[in-house]
């Protein structure tokens, strides 16, 4: 796919070279040469401002870790890299693929347009592919890791403490931030709602979808496995899970019951807050674990009839009508609130579990 809109031509490309482009030029000293300043001229052109302020910062921290780390490096492949990374996000850059793909893509045919070889093409796609992929790019040339680290100061704060003083600053105010990380996730997460093929669950961009959807229209890993049909089941887990937030209260009952100590603080976040006595409080599982001890060994029987709940996305609040028999004379009856979170396997535990809460 040429980068290209019909009847636009490089005399026409020249006609963009203004006189704004000429102080950002001189003033952060970009590469100054033809395919720089297309490369440069296409991104102004395609994408919205604070995604191409975005790609020259980029390429101005760049080149700032690489003279800190002192590295031999083709300066203008990473100006090249680093412009071009996110016309994945422009309009002609809007494939099928996700994000990152897409636009290495595009950016790869517009190189080879410009006479760029095959070999620094190559590492260019790299650069451009692998930027949001955490680990890759540090073990691939010295371009790609060059890139990503230029990316991730503008966008995380990566390495901004290593910059030169007054770089950052003197960036900022000829490129403005513009909400940057907002406003690129935004536009990343309009690309995917459009077409979903462009937000696989296991992406930096399906993860944004799964931020912004109802619980479940993304599946998790967890999801993913259970659905490959093999019936592989958890070997971490010795204890049946709870695959909702009623089971919960179940499973509560029923290791009680049986004595199961390990089973109760399986039931709870490793670093859950829980109350078992008005005027005492447990967080975490080695304070919760004796806690739990101590109701076994009473000799005390729960029982817990739910009494409403409210499931938001990986989130529960559950209120219980709490019968507590054989730890004393008298049954104990309290009204429970519970905040429960479903856990990366798919079961649920509680975050909270307060008894007294209501009291």
């Amino acid at each position: 796919m040429s980068p290209w809109p019909p009847g636009e031509t490089d005399s026409t490309i020249d006609t963009v070279t203004t006189t704004d482009h000429e102080l950002v030029f001189d003033r952060l000293g970009l590469p100054d040469s033809p395919v720089a300043r297309a490369a440069y001229a296409f991104t102004k052109r395609a994408t919205p401002a604070f995604v191409h302020n975005h790609s020259v910062r980029s390429y101005v921290f760049a080149r700032a870790h690489a003279e800190r780390r002192g590295v031999d490096y083709d300066d203008e492949l990473v100006f090249l890299s680093c412009v071009l990374h996110d016309i994945g996000l422009s309009e002609e850059g809007n494939g099928h693929q996700r994000f990152e793909v897409d636009g290495a893509d595009v950016a790869a045919a517009f190189l080879r347009e410009q006479g760029v070889d095959d070999r620094r093409v190559e590492i260019a796609w790299d650069a451009i592919a692998l930027h949001t992929s955490a680990g890759i790019p540090p073990r691939k040339a010295t371009e790609v890791a060059l890139t990503q680290a230029g990316i991730s100061t503008d966008i995380l704060g990566v390495g901004r403490d290593e910059l030169p003083p007054g770089l950052a600053d003197q960036t900022h105010a000829l490129l403005p931030r513009e909400d940057l990380a907002y406003a690129l996730s935004d536009a990343i997460l309009a690309q995917a709602k459009a077409d979903p093929r462009k937000a696989d669950p296991l992406t930096f961009p399906g993860e944004l979808m799964r931020l912004h959807l109802p619980h479940g229209a993304v599946p998790s890993w967890y999801d993913i496995i259970a659905a490959a049909g093999w019936g592989d089941r958890p070997v971490s887990a010795s204890r049946r899970r709870a695959e909702t937030p009623e089971r919960v209260a179940e499973l509560y009952m029923a290791y009680l019951d049986a004595g199961d100590l390990e089973g109760l603080v399986s039931l709870y976040e490793p670093n859950a807050h829980f109350r078992p006595q008005p005027d005492a409080h447990a967080v975490g599982h080695d304070a919760i674990r004796p806690a739990l001890r101590q109701l076994l060994a009473s000799g005390a029987r729960l029982r817990l009839d739910q009494r409403d709940i409210r499931v938001v996305g990986d989130i529960a609040l559950v209120t219980n009508r709490a019968t507590l028999t054989g730890a004393g004379p008298d049954p104990v009856v309290t009204d429970s609130t519970e905040v429960l979170r479903r856990q990366p396997d798919g079961g649920w535990a509680y975050v909270v579990d307060d008894p007294f809460f209501g009291s």
